[in-house]
């Protein structure tokens, strides 16, 4: 490719050229039989229905940028990709594409139906990975895996096989959520709850013998036609006389007894409360410890049950609930209707509110698999970042219960249970049985259901790289090194995993699990397609280049804070790629016949300006691997914006230009190319796991042996070129022309004017470093002329302004406009007061002295002694013009 810059960046080009280039030189495939050592991410697998959000942007940016910076440090990097089949999501996909052609899938049958979803998969399912590769994201993609591929499909047989046999896994009647739309129960967690505005209607129950009556209340009525009971606390005097007694369940032939229960609450209402042993979770383990019956009155399809009474069976819940309210206000059985504000548990997926109903369901036992997973994170095998989400971990894993496993959908994987209809045996294997082991009887059924698609998500860790065969790739890179996700998925995926992992793998699957959050609007809102204000991520890709989507992401990734997205902030990022693009052109233009390896042995400095930004580059180099290891994914930006615009662009090339064009003699010439061009190359690999295209497309046209900037080595700081002494006179020298630029611009002198500059400096150290600094002060601050004088004298038609304790004074091509500059100095004043107050406030403060680190508190202390001096010059300056 040709070494010259074209005059724009352009980022489509520029993407498709050098992603093809590195997926044909095979930069992204890991090595198991490699000594370096191994680091590995599995991908959160997206669901195969998916396409690219900016949730997915977000997190796949964040894995990438570690990914990228590892295999540059000189690890063995593994990045497994791969998709979800999304058991009920893609059925309901596939069910409404033919609904579309007036055909449902009971209609086509089980075998054909699942052909039909293996079709869409193969037509639509890989989508979102080449979305994912349009973001740049540097997946090891011949390692692709699906969660229904064969491999992963054995390894779940053979993982519910093993933990059947142990009697983990059993089969039993117990209360489940279950979702009438999708026709299936749902484990807690892909309940939602949302806050509804009900009622809660209070139902009087009278005694059969006429001797009382209690009230309940409830904000289901229709489930009172499956009430088998009414409980009240057992220390509760006011149903003394009326234990043990029958009461009569309105609207039905039925009697049900007062028992006596913990479970209710004395305080809560009239202190009594219906038992629905079928159709509630707490009223199920109440029915059990008291044996009680279990009716069902509402079915799968949520209407009611014959059990629910001639007059109501048939019906839909609701209008159940509508026609009984009625009946119960005519019989004189409803004391009163309450409004009321509850949580109400919904379907993840439709939204259909869900219905408690007792069914025949899989489980899995949860309490002897969490504890070794609690015991993982207790003890720092694995590091949850940021921290507070441990708390939330533990607590959910304490209070774990056993986790349904069943699923009552045709898409997914079928549970390796076969009955025998010949002798009833059950048979539980990894292979399909020929025949029954028992009976060698031929007449097998399988179990229809299928397992929750959370199931064989908890192995992906190990199952995608071969388990359970002891494979070269397990070896290397499990476990893995970190798991990048979002909070919502902690106890669907990443509890699981870690439960799985220590249970089959006898290790954790990851060591440390970085939690982002979430990517909101620019007011904070949750981006959704009823507000409008969904920001499309390939959109954005084609509009601003994907360089400046993932450096918008990773700039605002602030641990433990959701981030505020608009077009506007990825537009300013666009506008840094133009400042690397411009400002390499100009270094470029210098390196003419420079080699690789002038950059690399670089001759000794003896401007101050390449000894400063050398010594910058060190220092930002050390901060910028420290931040990406510490997953402050914000600072690494941060540091990166700052360094190149503010440091590199604004001060160095401007300071390096009398070098460039040779003013200053042929051996500062070619330091200062040689610094510049080394400094830009640093950058560009510092930036390259943030910014993969642009950095290759400028890195191609530098001075390098080497293919490709992947394969090119992260920088390493070099405390050897830290040169405390050149910082501390860059910064005086930097601070003073900001001051003169910050007068020139307050009082209006055109850029074209230079101006005459007193520097009033007691402090004579001070004043050595800009005497050293003369000509770049000058130059770049427009003066004709400075004066130094070391005590302030008269100076009439001056303007002033103080700097590290020093004074600036510049003389005006005017007389001084009194009152302005008075209204300058004053506005000047109020800012210094203000931060001077604050610094007092906090140095008055014992438990800041007590608990900051002394540093700290130096640092303050110094900062009040600076303030208070430039409050004195302040005043000074005020009240010589006030008496002039």
């Amino acid at each position: 490719m040709s070494k010259e810059m074209p005059k724009h960046f352009d980022p489509k080009g520029s993407e498709e050229r050098w992603y093809s280039f590195w997926m044909e030189h095979d930069y992204f495939h890991a090595d198991e039989h490699s000594r370096r050592l191994p680091y590995s991410i599995v991908i959160p697998p997206p669901n195969v229905t998916g396409s690219l959000h900016m949730g997915h942007a977000l997190n796949n940016t964040l894995q990438d940028v570690l990914i990228r910076y590892m295999r540059m440090t000189g690890r063995e990097t593994l990045w497994m990709p791969g998709t979800d089949h999304a058991g009920i999501a893609t059925q309901n996909v596939v069910e409404k594409e033919l609904a579309s052609g007036g055909m449902d899938r009971h209609a086509l049958g089980r075998e054909k139906f699942i052909e039909k979803v293996w079709e869409w998969k193969e037509k639509y399912g890989g989508l979102i990975l080449q979305q994912l590769q349009r973001l740049g994201s540097s997946c090891d993609w011949e390692r692709e895996r699906f969660t229904m591929d064969e491999g992963l499909s054995r390894a779940v047989r053979e993982v519910f096989v093993r933990l059947y046999r142990e009697g983990l896994i059993y089969q039993g009647d117990y209360i489940i959520n279950w979702c009438p739309r999708c026709h299936t129960a749902l484990s807690d967690l892909e309940v939602e709850h949302h806050d509804h505005k009900g009622h809660l209607y209070h139902i009087r129950y009278p005694a059969v013998d006429g001797s009382g009556e209690v009230v309940v209340a409830t904000t289901r009525p229709e489930t009172m036609l499956g009430d088998t009971a009414v409980a009240v606390n057992p220390a509760d005097e006011r149903y003394r006389d009326l234990m043990g007694k029958s009461f009569h369940l309105p609207m039905t032939r039925r009697d049900i007894p007062l028992i006596a229960d913990d479970y209710s609450d004395m305080e809560f209402g009239t202190g009594a409360v219906k038992v629905t042993p079928a159709h509630d979770p707490n009223d199920f383990d109440i029915g059990d410890r008291h044996d009680l019956p279990k009716v069902v009155v509402i079915a799968l399809d949520g209407t009611m049950t014959h059990e629910a009474g001639e007059r109501y069976e048939g019906m839909d819940r609701y209008e159940c609930r509508r026609r009984l309210v009625d009946d119960l206000r005519d019989g004189g059985y409803l004391v009163k209707v309450e409004d009321y504000d509850h949580a109400v548990g919904q379907c993840y997926r439709c939204q259909t509110v869900i219905e408690p109903i007792l069914s025949r369901q899989w489980f899995v036992r949860m309490k002897e698999l969490a504890q070794p997973a609690i015991e993982a994170v207790k003890d720092g095998r694995i590091r949850i970042v940021p921290g507070n989400w441990e708390k939330t971990y533990f607590e959910w894993m304490n209070n774990i219960r056993d986790w349904c496993i069943s699923r009552q959908i045709w898409w997914g994987h079928r549970i390796p249970v076969w009955n025998c209809g010949d002798c009833g045996d059950v048979i539980v294997q990894v292979d399909e049985p020929g025949k029954c082991p028992g009976c060698a009887g031929p007449d097998l059924k399988q179990e229809e259901d299928v397992l929750d698609t959370w199931f064989s998500s908890a192995l992906w860790p190990f199952s995608t790289m071969g388990w359970p065969d002891e494979t070269d790739t397990l070896k290397k890179f499990y476990p893995t090194s970190c798991l990048v996700t979002g909070f919502d998925i902690l106890f669907f995926w990443v509890a699981r995993m870690i439960m799985m992992g220590m249970k089959f793998m006898g290790d954790v699957p990851f060591r440390e699990v970085y939690i982002h959050a979430l990517v909101r609007d620019s007011e904070g809102q949750k981006m959704s397609k009823s507000r409008g204000n969904v920001i499309d991520p390939l959109v954005v890709i084609d509009q601003y280049g994907a360089d400046a989507f993932r450096f918008t992401l990773t700039a605002f990734a602030a641990m433990g804070r959701d981030i505020k997205l608009s077009e506007d902030r990825i537009e300013g990022y666009r506008n840094f790629i133009n400042k690397i693009w411009n400002a390499s052109k100009l270094v470029l233009s210098y390196l003419d016949g420079v080699t690789d390896e002038d950059l690399s042995t670089l001759p000794h400095a003896g401007e101050i300006h390449n000894r400063w930004i050398r010594s910058r580059l060190s220092a930002v180099i050390r901060q910028v691997r420290e931040s990406i290891e510490g997953y402050r994914f914000n600072d690494t930006a941060h540091l990166l914006y700052q360094f190149f615009w503010h440091e590199y662009c604004d001060w160095y090339l401007e300071l390096a230009k009398p070098s460039l064009y040779g003013d200053r003699g042929e051996e500062a010439r070619r330091e200062t190319a040689l610094t510049a061009g080394s400094v830009l190359d640093s950058f560009l690999r510092l930036l390259h796991p943030v910014m993969p295209f642009v950095t290759e497309e400028i890195w191609q046209r530098m001075p390098s042996d080497g293919p490709s900037i992947m394969a090119a080595s992260y920088p390493e700081d070099k405390p050897k070129d830290e040169d405390t002494k050149s910082e501390e006179i860059m910064g005086v020298v930097m601070d003073f022309i900001t001051t003169i630029r910050n007068l020139r611009t307050e009082l209006g002198i055109p850029p074209s004017a230079r101006v005459r500059a007193t520097f009033v400096c007691p402090d004579k150290e001070v004043a050595s470093m800009l005497e050293r600094s003369l000509t770049d002060i000058i130059r770049l601050a427009r003066l004709s002329e400075i004066h130094f004088e070391e005590s302030r004298g008269e100076h009439a038609g001056l303007s002033a302004a103080v700097v590290r304790g020093q004074e600036v004074l510049i003389s005006t091509a005017e007389d001084l406009d009194l009152s302005a500059e008075t209204e300058r100095l004053s506005r000047e004043m109020e800012k210094v007061q203000a931060e001077l107050t604050r610094v007092e406030k906090k140095l008055a403060n014992e438990q800041f002295l007590e608990k900051a680190p002394p540093e700290v508190v130096q640092k303050n202390r110094d900062l009040m002694e600076e303030l208070t001096a430039q409050k004195g010059k302040l005043l000074e300056n005020l009240e010589r013009l006030n008496g002039r």
